[in-house]
C-alpha cells in the first residue's frame, strides 16, 4: 500500500486528490495538512467526502510526511521548492501540483513568477509529467512537476501535429476559456458569483504563466523554438477548460487518421469521430481529454478542439496518473470515474 500525503490539502486540488485516492486500490492517504485548518476533521469542511475520509488536518510539522511514499503539493507557488529536498532525501517521492519544477530555465521561471527559486538544483532532476510524452521517464521520477490545466490541453491538442511536422510552428494560436476553480480556492472579488456568472472576459492577453511552459513542451516536441499566441478566458463555469488551437498547414494530410495513430494507446486521450465538437460537460469529472480535429472549408487552416476538466487531467487526476506510474501501478487505477452529466 502506498502511504500518501498531501500538502495544502484544502484547495480544489487538494480535496480533487482526497475524492480520487479515496477509492485508489493501492493508496492510502495518512497525512493532510493545511496550517490555518490543523484539527479539523477533512470531512467538516468537505462533506463530499464523508465516509470516505478520516482524517483531520495536521500541520507540516505533525504530519510526518518523510514517514510517506508519496507526497503531493497541492500548493501555491513558491512552497514545494522550499519542501521538496528534504522530502527527497528522505526516499520520498514527490509530486508538485504548482509551477516550482515546471519551467527548466531558472531565469526564466523567476521572470514569470516574480521570485527567486528556492531549489534551482532540483530543476533538471524534475520530470515533466505530461504522461503522453513522457511516461517512461515518468516511471524512474522522484519528482514530478505536474503540468498547468491549460498546457495539458492545448499540449494535447497541439503535439500530433507538430511531431508529424505537418504545419508551421511559428504561428500557432491557442484560445482558450476556463473555469472559475482554475483560480483556486481563495476569496478574490474577480471569482465572485456577481463578478464571475453572466460574463466572459480575456485576461492576461499580453503574457500569461502557462505560456513560458506551453511553448516549452511544444519546442521539445518540434525540436526547436515555436511561436504561440496564447489567451485565456474567464468562463461563468465551475470546472472545465476549452482549447480552440489554429495552425496553418504546409502539407496535406489525413488529419483524423493522425490523431487517431498518435492516441490509439492513450486511455485518457479521446479522438472523437471527424466533425465532431467536445463538450467541457462530457469529461466533467474525469481524467480525460477529448479532442476533435477539423479543417474548415478544406482550406490550409487546421482547428483543434481539446476539451479537459481542470481540476482533474488539468491537476489532480493527472497527479495520480503520475504516481501510478512512479509506482508500478495500474496508469487507470483510482481513474475509472465516469464523467457526470448534467
Amino acid at each position: 500500500m502506498i502511504k500518501v500525503g498531501i500538502v495544502g490539502a484544502t484547495g480544489y486540488t487538494g480535496v480533487e486528490l482526497l475524492r480520487l485516492l479515496a477509492t485508489h486500490p493501492q493508496a492510502r492517504v495518512t497525512a493532510v495538512t493545511s496550517r490555518k485548518d490543523a484539527g479539523t476533521p477533512v470531512a467538516a469542511m468537505f462533506p463530499s467526502l464523508r465516509g470516505h475520509v478520516d482524517l483531520a488536518f495536521s500541520t507540516p510539522e505533525d504530519a510526518r510526511l518523510t514517514e510517506c511514499d508519496m507526497v503531493f503539493f497541492a500548493t501555491p507557488n513558491g512552497i514545494a521548492m522550499n519542501e521538496a529536498a528534504q522530502l527527497l532525501a528522505a526516499g520520498v517521492r514527490v509530486i508538485d501540483l504548482a509551477a516550482d519544477f515546471r519551467i527548466r530555465d531558472q531565469a526564466e521561471w523567476e521572470k514569470w513568477y516574480g521570485m527567486t527559486h528556492g531549489a534551482p538544483q532540483l530543476l533538471e532532476d524534475a520530470v515533466y509529467g505530461l504522461p503522453e510524452v513522457n511516461r517512461e521517464a515518468i516511471r524512474g521520477a522522484r519528482l514530478v512537476a505536474n503540468p498547468g490545466c491549460y498546457p495539458t490541453a492545448v499540449q494535447l491538442g497541439f503535439l500530433p501535429l507538430i511531431e508529424a511536422g505537418v504545419i508551421d510552428a511559428a504561428t500557432l494560436v491557442a484560445d482558450c476559456k476556463s473555469g472559475v476553480s482554475g483560480a483556486g480556492r481563495k476569496a478574490e472579488v474577480h471569482a465572485l458569483l456577481a463578478e464571475a456568472g453572466d460574463n466572459f472576459k480575456a485576461y492576461g492577453v499580453a503574457g500569461h504563466r502557462h505560456l513560458p511552459e506551453i511553448r516549452q513542451g511544444l519546442a521539445r516536441a518540434a525540436g526547436a523554438p515555436v511561436g504561440l499566441t496564447f489567451v485565456p478566458h474567464l468562463t461563468p463555469m465551475i470546472r472545465g477548460i476549452h482549447a480552440t488551437l489554429y495552425a496553418r498547414l504546409t502539407q496535406d494530410t489525413d488529419l483524423q487518421a493522425l490523431f487517431e495513430s498518435r492516441y490509439a494507446n492513450e486511455r485518457f486521450v479521446d479522438v472523437l469521430p471527424a466533425g465532431s465538437h467536445p463538450e467541457t460537460r462530457s469529461v466533467r469529472g474525469a481524467n480525460t481529454c477529448r479532442i476533435a480535429v477539423h479543417r474548415p472549408q478544406g482550406g490550409d487552416t487546421v482547428v483543434v478542439l481539446s476539451v479537459i476538466d481542470n481540476l482533474v487531467k488539468g491537476a489532480a487526476g493527472q497527479a495520480v496518473q503520475n504516481m501510478n506510474l512512479m509506482f508500478g501501478c495500474d496508469e487507470q487505477a483510482g481513474l475509472a470515474q465516469v464523467p457526470l452529466l448534467p
